[in-house]
């Protein structure tokens, strides 16, 4: 029996492992093929599965912010807010991006506060396993592969292990839970390894810029398993990382669905490309 073709390929990985590179090159790799695809890099804020730059209000904190507001910059407002139950979700990265008067400064502050991903991993989680669900209706609608960078396993990762010290049974739980809703899709997961985590990452931190590895580090080591853990700085950070891995290969390991691992220990960018192209050649 011929198997059907995945409507979505989800790349997976370590921070400086390649993966936005990878996925970069599965979208090449898919439109060479004359497939009809849809790449979503991490921090898109037209995502059709995650959300970014979103935050969730009650009836009562919109009314208030509506309140606040008024005039001009109440109407962008509802043009940027959906509902889901009883929520209100905004748009607010894209609010700080629209042109003409905007929102005053403490406004997108507090908005930020409430992002989906400050609040509690319950709330969270219930909001992204919905978000899943909207999307594989209507991808199944659809004919197009969507390629998704990092969005099925390190995001629920960061916020409910390295966030929030969730335990591994939770977290195995929650991609679980986001691999049901996904199925009818046929997806293919494709994870990223190194064979020097160490190598790797201080390799990402020399070639990004600064404001990234202090702003990675600090969320790594000041909240959750880090701060727990009573790790500090880039060694701590590596020792979290190394956690992070035991954490993603226990819940690989778990996964049903189509997967394969590729190695780019070589950052040999055409390597890369062949062998994930090996890899797509036996599913499209």
């Amino acid at each position: 029996m011929q198997q059907l073709q995945p409507k979505l390929v989800l790349i997976e990985g370590l921070p400086g492992f390649g993966k936005s590179t990878t996925a970069q090159l599965a979208y090449e790799i898919l439109t060479e093929k004359g497939m009809g695809s849809q790449l979503f890099l991490e921090g898109n804020l037209e995502h059709p599965a995650d959300y970014e730059g979103v935050a969730c209000l009650t009836q009562a904190e919109y009314d208030e912010l509506w309140r606040t507001c008024g005039g001009n910059p109440g109407k962008v407002l509802s043009e940027y807010t959906t509902s889901h139950d009883s929520y209100y979700l905004i748009e607010y990265r894209k609010l700080m991006n629209e042109p003409g008067p905007g929102f005053l400064k403490e406004w997108t502050e507090a908005l930020a506060r409430k992002d989906i991903y400050e609040l509690p991993l319950a709330q969270h989680r219930e909001l992204i396993t919905a978000k899943w669900r909207q999307f594989t209706e209507k991808a199944l609608q659809g004919s197009d592969t969507y390629v998704f960078d990092c969005s099925f396993i390190q995001n629920p990762v960061t916020m409910g292990m390295i966030k929030n010290e969730a335990a591994d049974e939770y977290m195995i739980s929650y991609i679980l839970e986001l691999e049901a809703i996904i199925k009818p899709l046929n997806p293919l997961l494709i994870v990223i390894e190194q064979d020097d985590l160490e190598h790797s990452f201080r390799k990402a931190v020399r070639e990004r810029p600064l404001e990234w590895s202090e702003g990675f580090i600090q969320y790594y080591t000041a909240q959750g398993y880090g701060l727990r853990q009573g790790h500090e700085g880039l060694e701590g950070t590596l020792q979290v990382l190394e956690a992070r891995r035991e954490l993603e290969e226990k819940i690989y390991n778990g996964l049903t669905i189509a997967k394969k691992k590729v190695n780019n220990s070589s950052y040999d960018l055409n390597a890369c490309k062949q062998a994930l192209a090996e890899v797509l050649a036996e599913y499209f």
